[in-house]
């Protein structure tokens, strides 16, 4: 009986090791958008590439697990994320209150303010009543959808899956402006072609309820460890340089902010 009870407790701690070897060894599968340059975009052969991209792949190195990133629709992540399609979103999703309701959030992975672009020379305000009647597009389930329906309410807020699709809404004249991250805006537009009769219209716009307190990574509210590990990795890479050299890669500014 003694031996045999050995031999379980043996089995047990075996099992035990090799189930502890299999999660380390297992992909992290990581929701990113694909359509947010410079921070994600896909290639014509359909690689990935990004600030987004570049810090999920670091990421993963630190924690020591595999990445599969999945490609998602910007409005269908956090929906996705709870439906267990993946483990994390980095996407440059912004920590708000409203989304801490339903998901865990790491600190901040960068932090850079939303802004107004229009025409140069535009003849009108970045404020309710400059906009008023205008057409401003934003990309749907953003905080900027938040910021634009409640300061810019007597504005016509056009709704976009992408933020692509805005910036050629915008450059064929059919908006009149249009609100995003204002990195986002300057390195995926204004420095452009088709952005080169346009520019930022006024002041950056602040509201922590609605734009919240930078990008961070969201995961699952029941996943603490994963967080923690997150946290950790994030702190890791600001740490031995690794974000400076992909910050310097993708901008020529600190995007991590105050």
């Amino acid at each position: 009986m003694k031996s045999k009870l050995i031999a379980l407790i043996v089995l047990s701690v075996a099992l035990g090791l090799s189930n502890t070897a299999s999660f380390a060894a297992d992909k992290l599968r990581i929701a990113v958008e694909g359509a947010y340059p410079p921070f994600s975009w896909k290639e014509a052969d359909g690689t990935l590439k990004g600030f987004d991209i570049d810090i999920a792949n670091a990421v993963c190195a630190k924690l020591g697990r595999e990445c599969a990133l999945i490609e998602q629709d910007w409005d269908g992540m956090i929906p996705a994320l709870l439906a267990r399609k993946f483990d994390v979103i980095i996407a440059s999703m912004s920590i708000t209150a409203e989304r801490k309701k339903k998901v865990d959030f790491t600190v901040k992975y960068y932090h850079t303010p939303a802004m107004v672009v229009a025409k140069k020379g535009a003849g009108f305000e970045a404020s309710k009543a400059g906009l008023k009647g205008k057409r401003i597009g934003v990309q749907r389930s953003t905080t900027h959808q938040c910021y634009a329906e409640k300061f810019f309410g007597d504005a016509e807020i056009v709704l976009y899956a992408t933020q692509e699709e805005v910036f050629q809404d915008l450059a064929s004249g059919r908006l009149d402006a249009q609100l995003s991250d204002s990195l986002q805006a300057l390195e995926g537009f204004l420095n452009k072609d088709a952005g080169k009769d346009f520019a930022f219209l006024g002041e950056a716009q602040k509201d922590l309820p609605c734009l919240g307190e930078g990008a961070g990574f969201a995961v699952r509210k029941q996943d603490t460890q994963l967080r923690d590990k997150l946290n950790a990795a994030i702190v890791a890479l600001r740490a031995d340089g690794t974000y400076k050299s992909l910050n310097d890669k993708f901008f020529k500014i600190d995007i991590y902010g105050d």
